[in-house]
């Protein structure tokens, strides 16, 4: 006898619909013949719905059964096909009576007892299932919390083998998930999140953070070790405006199709913040893989990607983010197929000033000769530091400073004054798919930014003498925009186009 089950395969972020058919009563001698490109977690699939049918008080085929995994050409990874692979060796061998199958998308991993554990994917699974219009798709509970957030359809919850068999039968009923099912599941009591208030002096940063976050522009501090820039790193994140639902639902799927959803790490409206490790690899970074996957950029999608010590990083990681970053999108190419991934993120890099961290500071000596910090600084190429809108220093903080006890301004109100500027940006610029100023089209700069002839001559001034390239031009021009935007202003002024300058002084010449 003859089953199908359909369930999905993850490519990218993306799901592809798998057949699942299932042909028992063969002659031949009992066993389980698995086929359509599965990997080695696949084929394990047998031994684990074996156990899980028999501890399910079901029984196993006792004649040649065979399982196609369609369409033949797709490489099928990964534990997804358990569970619905034992669903169709239940209707194939007429221990399950149900028109219901084909209403939905099934999917998940199955516990030797029966249990159903969750999958990564879920919600590109609920995607796909709303997109070729299915009723619903059948889910282990953990996964089917995210996947409910998908409106449209429904999400049934189910716990064990047992469970997915009653439901399918009709012999008991199982209410779909409601979209609130993913918050209340992964938002317990938070603990406190730091706060901008406590971070002491540095006005100036604190100024071009706002200014980077305001508009969606990268940003590079410079300073000794000590000076806060970690510190104010981790708590951009607290100032960046709550992402909507379709923007958090695409920030989900990728964290999602990372497998980082069944670890409860992203769980609240939160925009991503990723800090690797700056012995990460190409591939890491980038994203990649046998079959590919989302790289560090791609995690940071919608959020911020953190680079601290940007130096120590790997030149060849660093010149891999050069199209992402002017793209907003990364696209993987291996034998398994292409993949496209999202990585609109923004990017914030810290470094020292000279490979012993102290040029400049007052109270310790830097030690590194002309050729030592030339050759230090040179580890970051000028095309990359050409697509880093903001560069800052982060000088050392006095004694002073930090005995004050004088808190700084909270995160709340700066974040305020963000939300206002990006309202701002998201009504100049209804229709875009990302509505901020360091994303503006070429169309878009030349409406929008446009500078009299005060101005322009202004600005010509400080290209020569700063040896700025025509990508820093155009750079200078949308964080003077942010500046007005922040200042409510719907022109560009000459106090907004200073400050904007003023922020490529590390740039080029006086940088190398």
């Amino acid at each position: 006898m003859l089953a199908n089950v359909l369930s999905a395969a993850l490519q990218g972020i993306d799901a592809a619909a798998v057949q699942v058919e299932v042909n028992s009563g063969e002659s031949g001698e009992p066993k389980l013949i698995m086929v359509g490109l599965p990997d080695a977690a696949v084929k394990e699939s047998d031994d684990r719905v074996f156990s899980a049918v028999a501890n399910s008080g079901f029984q196993m085929p006792r004649t040649r059964t065979t399982i196609n995994l369609a369409p033949g050409d797709l490489k099928k990874e990964g534990p997804f096909y358990d569970l619905p692979i034992a669903l169709g060796i239940l209707d194939a061998t007429g221990q399950m009576e149900s028109n219901a199958m084909d209403d939905y998308l099934i999917a998940g991993e199955l516990a030797l007892s029966g249990e159903t554990r969750p999958v990564k994917g879920a919600l590109a699974m609920a995607l796909l299932a709303r997109k070729i219009g299915k009723r619903g798709v059948l889910l282990p509970t953990h996964s089917a919390r995210e996947a409910a957030l998908v409106e449209g359809i429904d999400v049934y919850p189910v716990s064990s083998l047992e469970t997915a068999h009653r439901f399918l039968s009709g012999m008991t009923k199982i209410a779909p998930l409601a979209k609130d099912a993913f918050f209340e599941a992964t938002s317990p009591d938070a603990p406190a999140k730091a706060d901008f208030s406590e971070i002491k002096g540095q006005q100036t940063v604190r100024r071009a953070v706002e200014i980077a976050v305001a508009g969606g522009h990268n940003l590079l501090m410079i300073g000794p070790p000590g000076s806060g820039k970690s510190m104010i790193a981790q708590r951009i994140p607290t100032i960046m405006p709550e992402p909507g639902l379709n923007e958090f639902l695409e920030i989900l799927r990728i964290q999602s199709a990372a497998g980082r959803t069944l670890s409860g790490e992203l769980g609240m409206m939160e925009r991503p913040h990723r800090a690797p490790h700056h012995t990460i690899s190409d591939v890491g970074l980038l994203g990649g893989g046998s079959i590919p996957g989302p790289g560090e950029i791609s995690l940071a999608h919608q959020g911020v990607l953190f680079l601290d010590e940007l130096p120590e990083f790997k030149r060849s990681a660093l010149e891999v983010l050069r199209q992402p970053l002017e793209e907003g999108s990364v696209t993987i190419s291996r034998s398994a197929g292409k993949v496209a991934f999202p990585c609109q993120f923004m990017l914030v890099a810290a470094m020292n000033p000279c490979p012993c961290g102290y040029l400049g500071d007052k109270k310790h000596e830097c030690r590194c000769s002309p050729t030592q910090i030339q050759r230090y600084r040179s580890r970051i190429s000028g095309p990359l530091l050409d697509r880093i809108d903001l560069h800052v220093e982060a000088p050392a903080l006095s004694i002073e400073e930090l005995r004050s006890e004088k808190e700084g301004e909270s995160s709340a109100s700066i974040r305020e004054r963000i939300a206002a500027a990006r309202d701002r940006q998201r009504h100049r610029l209804a229709g875009s798919s990302n509505p901020t100023n360091a994303r503006m089209s070429h169309s878009e700069l030349r409406r929008f930014c446009a500078l009299d002839d005060a101005l322009g001559n202004l600005l010509q001034r400080a290209m020569e003498e700063l040896s700025l390239s025509a990508r820093a031009y155009d750079r200078v021009r949308k964080v003077a925009r942010t500046i007005a935007d922040l200042d409510d202003s719907d022109e560009i002024r000459d106090n907004h186009l200073l400050e904007a300058i003023q922020y490529r002084s590390l740039d080029r010449n006086l940088f190398y």
